[in-house]
């Protein structure tokens, strides 16, 4: 038990650390008075490019800043637990993927925060969950749906300060890693009745007869032999 424990534990540093760097440099701007939200993202400007990097570690306040940090915890936490193999390249690819989308089709604005992120996890582990057919995994997404089922909402345009594209590109991000790393990681326990129905659709399989049996053994020729005199009668009869 004391071992699984502290192997929890190692698993969720990383995202500990992540969220508290998130808060490091946020209040590093509320003590010195500054703001960095001019390095956020600016869609189909070469300079907004670099808030594909910076954005998910700038907010707006404390409110966006908690409300991003809370279920980073509880997803990230999720993610470095059950993919401890995958999870550095998720976020990453969340990050750039969601992050190079927005620059493409984002409205003209600066967009910080860490919501694609959030969205992209989410959308990682409900639909890695399924792909894998792994219990425990789908239980997982299962416990997605609960706790942040609501959040589909934040994919349309119904409150203009949010950007929605974000969570949009950011949630088709962390679909496409699911696809791309479903062999990857954890996968289904094999069961012997399911390599048994594996085996029955074998069509070698030393049980199932062939279908010519005869077709698939060597030929044998067989020589006959008739005497000479059985032969002319065998023509004079044809004759007659």
């Amino acid at each position: 038990m004391r071992k699984e424990l502290w192997i929890a534990i190692w698993r969720f540093l990383p995202i500990m650390l992540l969220v508290l760097l998130l808060w490091v440099v946020h209040v590093y701007q509320w003590y010195n008075n500054v703001s960095f939200a001019d390095y956020g993202l600016y869609p189909r400007e070469w300079i907004g490019l670099r808030g594909v990097v910076f954005m998910p570690f700038l907010h707006g306040d404390f409110k966006h800043l908690i409300s991003n940090s809370i279920p980073l915890l509880v997803l990230g936490g999720g993610l470095t637990y059950f993919y401890p193999t995958l999870y550095k390249k998720v976020i990453f690819w969340i990050i750039v993927a969601g992050g190079f989308w927005l620059w493409l089709g984002g409205r003209s604005s600066y967009h910080i925060g860490a919501s694609g992120l959030v969205y992209g996890l989410s959308s990682f582990l409900f639909f890695s969950g399924f792909l894998r057919k792994d219990l425990r995994l789908m239980a997982l997404s299962m416990l997605v749906v609960f706790l942040y089922g609501g959040m589909v909402w934040g994919i349309l345009p119904l409150i203009k300060e949010v950007s929605w594209e974000g969570h949009l590109f950011g949630g088709l991000a962390g679909a496409l890693m699911a696809w791309v790393y479903r062999t990857d990681g954890p996968q289904r326990k094999q069961y012997v009745w399911d390599l048994e129905e594996e085996d029955e659709d074998e069509d070698d399989a030393y049980w199932n007869p062939p279908d010519n049996p005869v077709a698939n053994q060597p030929q044998r020729i067989t020589y006959i032999y008739q005497p000479q005199n059985n032969q002319s009668e065998g023509k004079k009869d044809e004759e007659n």
